[in-house]
């Protein structure tokens, strides 16, 4: 990696053999698929004839690609003498070589003149960050001097989808590749033209910006959903109410509860809040996902939700970005909804999602994952390739009961027929009962499941799956949406949930509606999975939990 670390204009002449190891990092993955599969083509086809490839053959570029590319193209002007038998006898350690830093090019008496129309590569973090139409100017600082180095990069540079994509801020640690030029400013002499851009990613920023480049390489449309609802998604009335009744954060200590308006029947008057009604924060963005999904076809959703569940464990958060839907209290979550779906598509797109990202970390996080296998949990990395690697099992939730309860083992819960599965059984089924391998429940009872979920025909069931993986659980859940209009007022009808609340979600089935999917992801609790850590408090830097809401 020696190559790695010095300016790009000097390379090495490279015999086959070390071109061979070097490329060796690249490791092919069998194919992993669902039965039925359902795989996402690479890129957007234009014939219908066009085979889908299995998504994680996609592989993005290293630095060391980048590297090796420069010096298969020609572009090497140093060259350094090697034994002839040297390789056949044990590979050289590799020549220790200063890092080029900002006072190197700009420290000089010249400012940087003396190097104009060289290749170099720069390692620091963003100062400041500012757009003028289709080009950005990065101001970065390495902290070998106070002087920054601007980097100006247009939109043909590689990496300029992390740009767009909204991963690189204010302290973003880069790599940055490109051609020193004079510049056209008056604060300094000479920038760097971006040829590429690398976010030199930590795990949880891996995990979100893989999340992103695979919906977005397979042409789902990401879209924002409200944080205040009047709505509940769940059906389960765990949300946090919104309200401006009560007084501000200055007057709370000694604020009367005489002093919140009330109707003459002594109900709270709602009339007199700020929405004219009750109002909630957003346990999920699923509703209005399906929204966008009728008009845009496949979508995403990548935001923060939250739960007013009082669940004190491990496993859950109160305020929580979705990713994937979670029984947290509040985190971040990702939800994708897919049009012109089933179930089945959904268990696949599902799959091939965590595949990427799995796949993603362990090949951009290298350092972290191998501190992580070190010093938090033995074996992550084989238990991350494991997922990468292994066909996915599926089952239903009648076969899973069958299987607990042959078990010979005794559960804190009973196991039952209609019984929603606790961590302990979903862990027994992934870890022992099939082996360290993804499981996939489906067809879960109704009584247990929200109300928009699709109805089988045995009308005990409805078209639902959880995603099991080892020593987590449950780390996805999704479900065929229910598209007709009569099952989904019977449904509401039965859990006595308000259909006026619901007008909006009902017309989508009023006036045509289609075949629809989704599934949801907490993104703690990926970052809990993808590193090891016991407690998903620890996944988040600041986490709010029943009786917790510090800083």
């Amino acid at each position: 990696m020696a190559v790695a670390l010095s300016p790009a204009a000097t390379s090495l002449r490279l015999k086959s053999f070390t071109a061979v190891r070097f490329f060796s990092f690249y490791r092919k993955t069998p194919k992993t698929h669902l039965t039925p599969a359902f795989h996402f083509p690479l890129k957007p086809s234009t014939s219908n004839s066009t085979p889908f490839l299995p998504l994680h053959y996609c592989r993005t570029r290293s630095f060391c690609s980048v590297i090796s590319a420069a010096v298969s193209s020609g572009e090497a002007t140093k060259t350094e003498t090697f034994e002839k038998n040297e390789l056949q006898k044990g590979e050289r350690v590799g020549e220790f070589r200063k890092r080029l830093r900002i006072v190197d090019i700009k420290g000089g008496p010249d400012e940087g003149l003396n190097r104009l129309d060289e290749t170099l590569v720069v390692r620091g973090w963003v100062r400041t960050f500012r757009a003028q139409s289709s080009i950005i100017f990065i101001e970065v600082n390495d902290g070998s001097c106070l002087s920054n180095l601007q980097c100006v990069m247009s939109s043909d540079a590689e990496g300029y989808d992390q740009i767009e994509s909204g991963l690189i801020s204010t302290g973003a640690s880069l790599l940055v590749q490109g051609v020193l030029v004079k510049s056209q400013g008056s604060k300094q002499k000479v920038e760097l033209k971006v040829e590429k851009l690398i976010l030199v990613a930590r795990v949880r920023n891996a995990l979100a910006y893989a999340t992103h480049k695979f919906f977005q390489e397979n042409g789902f449309v990401w879209v924002s959903s409200p944080i205040i609802t009047a709505s509940d998604c769940e059906g389960a009335g765990e949300q946090f109410c919104v309200t401006t009744l009560i007084p501000s954060s200055r007057e709370t200590t000694d604020s009367p509860v005489a002093a919140i308006p009330r109707t003459e029947d002594g109900s709270v008057d709602w009339s007199q809040d700020f929405f004219g009604k009750p109002a909630f924060l957003t346990v999920s963005g699923q509703l209005n996902g399906e929204t966008y999904a009728t008009a845009l076809s496949d979508v995403y959703t990548f935001g923060p939700t939250f739960r007013a569940e009082n669940s004190n464990t491990s496993r859950h958060l109160a305020e929580f970005w979705l990713n994937a839907k979670t029984d947290s209290s509040i985190s971040k979550m990702i939800e994708p909804e897919l049009a012109f779906a089933d179930l089945d598509d959904d268990m696949a797109c599902a799959t091939a999602y965590l595949q990427y990202v799995v796949q993603y970390i362990l090949e951009n996080c290298k350092e972290d994952m191998d501190f992580f296998n070190t010093w938090i949990e033995k074996g992550i990395i084989s238990r991350l390739s494991d997922v990468v690697e292994k066909s996915f099992v599926q089952l239903t939730y009648t076969d899973a009961i069958d299987l607990l309860l042959k078990a010979k083992k005794k559960f804190e819960f009973p196991v039952k027929w209609g019984c929603d599965l606790q961590s302990e059984h979903e862990r027994y089924i992934t870890e022992v009962a099939f082996g360290g391998c993804p499981v996939i429940i489906r067809d879960y009872p109704k009584e247990i499941k929200a109300f928009y979920m699709r109805e089988n025909d045995d009308e005990k069931t409805v078209a639902a799956m959880d995603m099991l993986v080892p020593r987590v659980g449950e780390l996805i859940g999704g479900s065929q949406r229910e598209e007709r209009l009569e099952h989904l007022e019977k449904r509401l009808d039965g859990l006595k949930l308000n259909k006026e609340s619901y007008w909006w979600y009902l017309d989508l089935r009023r006036y045509g509606s289609v075949p629809h999917a989704g599934f949801g992801l907490g993104f703690e609790r990926l970052v809990q999975f993808a590193t090891g850590i016991d407690n998903i408090r620890d996944a988040i830097p600041f986490p709010r939990a029943p009786g917790s809401a510090e800083f």
